[in-house]
């Protein structure tokens, strides 16, 4: 009796906290007390709440084409170093960099510099022309490779970590091809706002501002020589672009920033929404020199091509804070803050599919699953009370243990129901009934040796046991491999399978024969209703 009352005990305070846990995703009011303690609703996956749906292709022919270029810049850098004479180090293609020296006798310096510091680039040109020595060193195919996957691998956490922190729950952002990126962002209230986020590819440069162009240089195109246009973001984005006359040259890039965050007001601006920037000790060192020696001057701070504002440095900035301005809204600053905290995209990305599934297709989606799952557990219902009689009622009451179980560990651990889950618990249905069957037909084939009921369940369970947690076990690591290397979809059915197995070896061993122990041990019955 103490055993059966303590294993009673065990599955009603189970029962209760399944129960509990439950209660948030059932009752549409906060619970007093309650709500500090008990776990969230449960997630509803994009096919059931509606959300956004991407792929995006990372244009990695971008990202070779950006880091050819900045190691032709350090290339420059390292000539200057070891005091190597030359007049140009430029890419001149996607892959190739061109650099003439004055004279062959700088050959040798450039060789060795070339072969210390950039062994990733081999020389397949050389040869004297009027102006000097050209030589034309190339990236390696295997190089370029690394590359365009380093890309793609980078942007994928880029984006997620944007996602992370423009606080959608559950995202699933995956590889889909070699340079295709999937996302699912199940309960999106903004499309465009997360396309901002998603697709800002946050180069944020630093460029002095060439005061001395005059509108009719602007408009006749005729500027003096390392000097560009760049369109000036209006007043909320809204009107057209003017143009700004820039010095090429970027002197502090967004590599430096350690934090981006929303702010009002502040050195140039009252009262508007800002962006404020810190930037790590190498970056503050920067912006200070910066900021000395060019004090009366404009400094423009350009993103993704477009200039932002350009304030007057009207004295030495030497804390390592700067600011971005430009009449931002709520939105627009927290997505630029966002975009510019998790670091710029290495290559721009170009959305090649964009669909919004809605809340009713959701709503349609819940109702004919919740259906389905409920005309199947009732046939399963009825057919184990008319083949097993009593015992059939027991494996029933298991079934609803069951099914309370599963949607109590996924509201406990925050997992995400989706449709492909709920056909997971569907079939869960199926495989906890197929365990009581394996037990009660083996009780059977005791009771026709002519056992006692005791004796009977007492073999029954002992025997069936084995097989179960045999095939419930090879089933479970089943599921573990669909959820590490399965897409979406895939994800959502494992683990409803996985919680479902798990709840079954329970139900069916457990609770089971915790009430035929009570019903032989206690109301002493003489004959099985089996």
């Amino acid at each position: 009796m103490k055993s059966i009352a303590v294993r009673a005990l065990i599955v009603v305070a189970i029962l209760i906290g399944g129960i509990f846990c439950l209660l948030p995703t059932f009752v549409s009011s906060p619970l007093p007390g309650l709500s500090t303690i008990l776990p969230g609703k449960i997630h509803l996956g994009l096919d059931l709440q509606g959300g956004m749906h991407l792929v995006l292709e990372v244009e990695t022919n971008k990202a070779v084409e950006n880091t050819v270029a900045n190691i032709a810049e350090e290339i420059k850098d390292a000539l200057r170093t070891k005091k190597i004479g030359f007049s140009q180090v430029d890419r001149t293609d996607k892959v190739n960099i061109e650099a003439v020296l004055p004279n062959s006798s700088q050959v040798s310096g450039f060789d060795e510099a070339i072969r210390n510091g950039f062994p990733m680039l081999t020389q397949i040109s050389q040869q004297n022309t009027p102006q000097g020595t050209r030589v034309v060193l190339a990236m390696s195919a295997p190089e370029i490779a690394k590359l365009r996957t380093r890309a793609v691998q980078q942007a994928i956490e880029t984006i997620r970590n944007r996602i992370d922190q423009f606080g959608v729950r559950e995202p699933d952002v995956r590889l889909a091809g070699k340079d295709r990126i999937m996302i699912e962002l199940p309960g999106v209230k903004d499309p465009q706002q997360a396309i901002s986020l998603i697709g800002k590819t946050a180069v944020l440069e630093f460029k002095l501002v060439d005061q001395d162009v005059t509108e009719q240089q602007k408009e006749s195109h005729n500027l003096p020589p390392g000097v560009k246009l760049y369109p000036m973001r209006s007043a909320g984005g809204t009107a057209p672009a003017s143009m700004i006359a820039l010095y090429d040259k970027t002197v502090l890039t967004g590599q430096y920033i350690t934090d981006a965050k929303v702010g009002i007001g502040g050195r140039n601006s009252f009262g508007e929404m800002v962006v404020d920037l810190s930037f790590d000790k190498q970056g503050a060192k920067i912006f200070g020199r910066i900021t000395s020696n060019n004090v009366g001057h404009e400094l423009a701070i350009v993103l993704d091509g477009v200039v932002y504002s350009a304030p007057r440095i009207n004295g030495p900035i030497m804390d390592g804070n700067a600011e971005i301005t430009g009449s931002f809204s709520d939105q627009e600053a927290n997505v630029l803050a966002i975009a510019l905290r998790t670091g710029r995209l290495p290559a721009p990305v170009k959305i090649l599919e964009q669909s919004t599934v809605g809340p009713s297709l959701g709503h349609d989606s819940i109702r004919d699953g919740v259906l389905a799952s409920a005309i199947g557990g009732l046939g399963i219902v009825i057919f184990m009370i008319v083949y097993y009689s009593l015992s059939g009622v027991i494996a029933d009451l298991a079934l609803v243990l069951n099914l309370i179980l599963i949607l109590a560990v996924m509201a406990g651990v925050g997992a995400t129901l989706t449709l492909p889950g709920i056909a997971g618990i569907a079939l869960t249905i199926g495989i906890a009934v197929d365990a009581n069957v394996l037990i009660y037909e083996r009780i059977r084939e005791e009771l026709r040796l002519g056992k006692t009921p005791r004796a009977a369940v007492d073999t029954g369970y002992e025997r069936a046991t084995i097989t179960i947690m045999d095939a419930n076990v090879t089933s479970a690591i089943a599921a573990l491999v669909l959820y590490e290397f399965g897409s979406g979809p895939v994800k959502g059915f494992a683990v409803t399978l996985f919680f479902g197995l798990a709840a079954n070896m329970f139900t069916a061993i457990f609770v089971t024969r915790v009430i035929f122990d009570y019903l032989l041990t206690e109301r002493r019955i003489k004959e099985l209703s089996i």
